[in-house]
């Protein structure tokens, strides 16, 4: 029996010595070294910052968008009365009252650079011009007089505006069949 007894008794020890060599593991990866400690922080400061810059990009992208189109409505509203002005500018031109017209003319300048300054621009569009869908809204189609005005515009019934890069109002064109 003693060698029994020696027997658990050894048994006992290694199980002791394998459960404390455990526990000296198990403390040392609960204590990780000062250096991965910095390191951990310093990869969270990281990402926080980039995360901080990536939503400051957005915020003032979202910011010089909504400045650049915030004028959009009351733009939208002032097209037809710059309309008419062309069309009451087109017949004060008829009456040859040349005081009138230049009057007429330095206030409508004015309006037209004060306009412009705010970010509205005037879409050119000429007789000849390639009929594109994506910039211009065919009106109607004639008979082309020329063979070279086919699918081209013949006449722009109403201009058009661009508020910065974006398009408030198609020109209305008649082209070519």
């Amino acid at each position: 029996m003693s060698s029994k007894e020696n027997t658990q008794e050894e048994e006992i020890k290694n199980i002791e010595a394998e459960a404390q060599v455990e526990e000296n593991q198990e403390v040392e990866k609960e204590e990780p070294t000062a250096e991965e400690l910095i390191q951990a922080e310093k990869d969270k400061y990281l990402r926080l910052f980039a995360e901080f810059e990536n939503y400051k990009k957005r915020t003032t992208k979202e910011r010089i968008e909504l400045f650049k189109t915030a004028n959009q409505e009351l733009m939208t509203t002032l097209l037809p009365i710059l309309d008419d002005f062309d069309r009451g500018l087109a017949e004060i031109k008829k009456a040859k009252d040349k005081e009138l017209l230049k009057g007429m003319q330095l206030i409508n300048d004015k309006l037209n650079k004060s306009l412009e300054q705010k970010g509205l621009s005037l879409m050119e569009v000429k007789e000849g011009d390639a009929f594109d869908a994506d910039i211009h809204e065919a009106i109607t189609q004639i008979p082309a007089p020329t063979d070279k005005l086919k699918g081209k515009v013949i006449d722009c019934i109403e201009k058009g505006y661009k508020l910065g890069d974006k398009i408030i109002r198609y020109p209305k064109v008649v082209i070519g069949q």
